[in-house]
């Protein structure tokens, strides 16, 4: 079998060896900006460290931090044996922002779609009562969505919505709709907020299955409990992220550094 040809094209401009930027930054900048552009893409082979410091007249020393800082931003891995190899950089999983999946995929110009797992009816546990507010087994509806972008899983998310609140939720199938666009559209509720706990775990054999991912790697999990504005709880969920696919972002205001 033949091997895919390494992208060896030779730099857009000269490296400016007379300047304050590493050279190593300005050969990682230049690759990347051709992962930006299109010009290299998903899966497609970089050059090797004796490629680059021979294209760029660096020493592989040189070379290896620029592969390294690529990997490091997410726009490449390496494989034992193999090579280095683009890669999509992680998508920011901003926790200061409450988005549903289905908007905050399209805000990012990526197609959307879920594989329902599971929509059935349950009663409430002693916890789930507690953190919706309700009757001890009273009724909920579960669903369970393989969320995907552009058909690449990226979330396995489980959530518990209050039917007393949403009365005919369950006769709706969301294989194809957006659970926030019907809570707001068919019963015109709006959430305000959100308490969330954010952990690195281990993915379960099922999420590995599902999110196809190596068994025991890193998921981003997120648990959380959506308000209204008048403080009633419409839904507790956790959702179980790709690690190799999201970092959470959060943006914290000052109030007084010494």
């Amino acid at each position: 079998m033949s091997k895919a040809p390494i992208q060896t094209l030779p730099p857009i401009q000269p490296l400016d060896k007379t300047g304050f930027i590493p050279l190593y930054f300005q050969i990682q900048q230049t690759l990347m900006e051709r992962i930006r552009s299109g010009k290299l893409g998903e899966g497609d082979p970089l050059a090797s460290e004796e490629e680059l410091a021979r294209i760029y007249q660096v020493s592989r020393m040189t070379a290896r931090q620029a592969l390294q800082g690529l990997k490091n931003s997410g726009y490449a891995f390496s494989q034992k044996g193999r090579g280095t190899f683009v890669t999509r950089p992680k998508l920011e999983k901003s926790i200061m922002h409450l988005r549903g999946f289905t908007e905050d995929m399209k805000q990012r110009g990526m197609v959307p779609s879920s594989r329902l797992l599971e929509q059935t009816v349950v009663k409430t546990t002693v916890e789930l009562s507690a953190q919706l507010k309700v009757h001890q087994e009273e009724a909920v509806l579960r669903l369970r969505r393989l969320r995907l972008a552009d058909g690449i899983p990226m979330a396995l998310e489980v959530t518990h919505i209050p039917l007393k609140q949403f009365p005919g939720l369950e006769k709706i199938s969301f294989a194809n709709k957006s659970l926030y666009f019907v809570l707001r559209e068919k019963f015109g509720v709006h959430a305000a907020w959100a308490d969330e706990v954010i952990e690195a775990l281990p993915a379960t054999r099922e999420e590995s299955e599902l999110l196809t991912i190596p068994k025991k790697a890193s998921v981003l999990s997120i648990s959380r409990i959506i308000m209204t504005t008048e403080e009633t709880p419409i839904e507790v969920a956790c959702s179980r992220y790709r690690g190799d696919r999201y970092r959470a972002s959060i943006r914290i205001p000052t109030t007084n550094i010494e």
